[in-house]
């Protein structure tokens, strides 16, 4: 255990003095990276879900603290024309009526 400790101060060590050491353009790319990734089910609504965009954009804010909830707004996101193809084809024929047979007293 006390290796696996070391080991860990070693690396974030090595990795905080790569970050004090890194050029603007890196820490750009990475900001930009982490701002694209964050807001990706935004990104995968505009493609597939157009009817829920605001509201994904909007939840879209906050989700991205959570995998949990950045999870299902990507499952959200990518279904939505899914859905509707689905609702569309499981729209069964209208059966009429029958008329009931139970008394009323």
């Amino acid at each position: 255990m006390e290796h696996f400790i070391s080991h860990l101060q070693t690396s974030f060590t090595a990795m905080s003095q790569h970050w004090q050491h890194a050029d603007q353009a890196f820490l750009v790319g990475v900001g930009l990276l982490v701002v694209v990734v964050w807001f990706l089910p935004t990104l995968i609504a505009v493609v597939f879900n157009r009817q829920h965009l605001g509201k994904i954009a909007i939840l879209n804010i906050p989700a991205g603290i959570s995998w949990i909830a950045w999870g299902a707004l990507c499952i959200w996101a990518a279904t939505g024309k899914l859905s509707q193809a689905l609702a569309d084809k499981a729209q069964l024929p209208v059966v009429p009526e029958q008329p009931s047979n139970t008394r009323t007293e």
